[in-house]
């Protein structure tokens, strides 16, 4: 079991040996033969395709856009795990094989008798378990919204965190456009082309860099930009994520997104006006400050947040949206 303590914690932690009573950990340990036998003795036999990224092994495993960021340097195809964990094997002793990555798959679709066996207690939290799996491969540094955990099955991690501040030192690139869901920087931190991305150097002056292996894991904590490379011909990595905050809440992207598509253009005082604002309502909130001069009943959105009072501001939002038209 994870000390709640630590799930409670602002800053990354690694966790040595947190997993390596699992027995998928000890089959990793025997070999990569015998880790991906032990995976395919789990697999549900009427599990829907996985999705493989699949790049050329010239991309030497970094999955990323093409050179005018128009499009992508891999592709997705649909296919059973089972075909993807042999061809897998099929390429362990090979050199230069091609880089294949299955992403996010979550457990109990497509392994349940894994998380039967190999599991992590998180109290007080609900996650959602998935498994990576692949070859050798660099995913560029990116964020997620949830908690994490990352637990090292099989082969070696390299994990590279930089602070959520550094954020204008990362390069980010498109928002709505991304190799995988989540906005990416646009530095390889193997090799980071400073003169193109000079204010990279300070963000490395704030990374933390750590190397897994079998059994061990990392915690990761909400938007903490990771950059995960997996280092050997077969690694395997379990995460759990969870939210500190209701499921009833909404995703702060979407805020962003809409924010961008009303405030940016604004003239700057006006933007400056705007900030105060939000600063009141939102990032500074005090229920007495904000409120504290209405009667309960007339406190609208204003009054703490529920699902009920979130639902309706949704509810408002959605309709001022299809107003304004697509």
């Amino acid at each position: 079991m994870v000390p709640e303590a630590v799930l409670q914690g602002s800053r990354p932690l690694v966790l040595r040996g947190l997993v390596a009573h699992w027995p998928a950990v000890a089959a990793a340990r025997e070999s990569p033969e015998a880790a991906i036998a032990y995976l395919r003795g789990c697999e549900r036999a009427d599990a829907p395709p996985a999705v493989a990224t699949v790049g050329p092994p010239d991309i030497e495993g970094r999955f990323f856009y093409d050179e005018d960021l128009a499009g992508f340097n891999f592709r997705r195809e649909e296919v059973p795990l089972g075909v993807v964990l042999a061809t897998l094997r099929k390429y362990l002793a090979h050199e230069r094989p091609p880089a294949i990555y299955v992403a996010s798959t979550t457990l109990d679709t497509w392994l349940p008798r894994f998380r039967a066996a190999n599991d992590l207690a998180l109290p007080g939290a609900e996650p959602l378990a998935s498994i990576w799996i692949g070859n050798r491969s660099r995913i560029a540094a990116h964020q997620d919204l949830p908690e994490n955990i990352a637990c090292v099955v099989a082969g070696r991690r390299r994990v590279t965190l930089f602070p959520p501040q550094q954020l204008r030192n990362l390069y980010v690139g498109p928002l709505e456009f991304t190799p995988a869901g989540q906005p990416v920087s646009l530095v390889d931190p193997a090799a980071p082309d400073l003169q193109r991305f000079p204010r990279f150097a300070e963000a490395l002056r704030h990374a933390m860099s750590a190397d897994l292996g079998p059994g061990d894991a990392v915690f990761i904590p909400s938007m903490w930009w990771h950059h995960m490379e997996g280092l050997e011909g077969f690694n395997v990595l379990v995460n759990y994520w969870w939210r500190r905050a209701p499921a009833w809440m909404d995703n702060p992207v979407d805020a962003l997104m809409l924010a961008i598509a009303s405030l940016r253009g604004l003239p700057p005082e006006q933007r400056a006006l705007w900030r105060d604002a939000f600063e009141h309502y939102v990032f500074g909130y005090d229920e007495g400050q904000v409120a504290g001069h209405l009667p309960p009943a007339a406190r609208g959105v204003l009054g703490p947040l529920d699902e009920a009072r979130a639902r309706r501001i949704r509810a408002k939002l959605v309709q001022r949206l299809q107003q304004r038209g697509t």
